[in-house]
């Protein structure tokens, strides 16, 4: 079904109809749906901040409680703020929020080396990420995702994933001693990846698995998945094709991969179609999510 032909009151009516007790068909649907975050079992849900209109205020927080998400993932910095989580004051504001409003932050994004790389020379890039850890000790965090797009890109790059193989190394011994994993996120192939994995050779350093950027490469995400397996520190749940169930990633596919895996972490939505608006379309896309990512099949 595609996105353009349904109606904002058609969503609405289909994701209450979800939340009643939809059955998805399909070998790797749940038959069970929980309505409240507190009963889910297994998969914690979260969503990026950073996609939620507020940029990086703490309100972010208080929205993504309104959606219904089990964690918020933070960003580290921005191009016109580069010390912000730094920051005692505006940290404890977020780690305030979070208690007050029940959430978790599972993760923070350090999406400013795109534009910062790490492959360049670059001291800023190496500084954010070891401070990243330490912000890390303060929220609770176990994951940091570390992006290479835009400038920071590694396709065809030889030389720059020669020398983001050697800063990882650097850095990933404070990361093993803080217990934060380093998730490499990048439009790698999952043997390109693996590759750096070998490399680096760090129980710190991991991936960082988004299923909408490795398919618009081409990727068989499932497969990607089993290859990568254990490696996988955590997922951006993302469709670019639609509200999710609607779009072109097949959800139920890879829930089947998840399982032939072992994974039971954190899907975090970064949705890029909100046809709604940005809290009635995430929450459509969390209850499709819950209903397919549950213990139950």
């Amino acid at each position: 079904m595609k996105t353009s032909a349904i109606s904002r009151r058609e969503m609405i009516k289909q994701s209450a109809a979800g939340i009643a007790g939809l059955v998805l068909l399909g070998g790797c649907a749940s038959s069970e749906i929980s309505s409240s975050r507190s009963s889910q079992k297994g998969f914690k849900i979260g969503v990026c901040g950073w996609i939620l209109g507020k940029g990086t205020s703490p309100e972010t927080v208080e929205i993504a409680q309104k959606i219904g998400v089990d964690g918020i993932q933070l960003n580290f910095n921005t191009s016109s703020r580069p010390v912000y989580l730094q920051k005692p004051e505006i940290r404890d504001e977020y780690i305030k929020s979070a208690r007050k409003y029940g959430l978790q932050i599972p993760s923070i994004a350090l999406v400013e080396l795109n534009n910062v790389p790490l492959k360049a020379d670059e001291p800023r890039a190496e500084q954010w990420l070891s401070e990243c850890i330490d912000v890390c000790r303060e929220t609770g965090s176990k994951t940091i995702l570390v992006p290479f797009f835009g400038k920071g890109d590694l396709l065809g790059d030889k030389k720059g994933i020669d020398v983001v193989v050697e800063k990882l190394k650097k850095i990933s011994p404070k990361a093993e001693k803080a217990g934060v994993t380093l998730a490499v996120e990048s439009y790698l192939t999952a043997e390109q990846q693996m590759d750096i994995l070998n490399r680096v050779n760090s129980r710190a350093v991991g991936i960082y698995y988004d299923l909408a950027n490795s398919q618009s490469k081409g990727y068989d995400i499932c497969r990607e998945i089993r290859l990568l397996g254990k490696n996988i520190a955590e997922f951006h749940a993302k469709d670019n094709d639609g509200l999710y169930g609607n779009g072109s990633i097949d959800f139920k596919a890879v829930r089947g991969a998840f399982d032939d895996i072992g994974y039971r972490g954190w899907l975090v939505m970064e949705g890029v179609k909100t046809p709604l608006g940005i809290e009635d379309s995430f929450r459509y896309d969390l209850q499709y999510l819950r209903q397919v990512f549950s213990l139950s099949v």
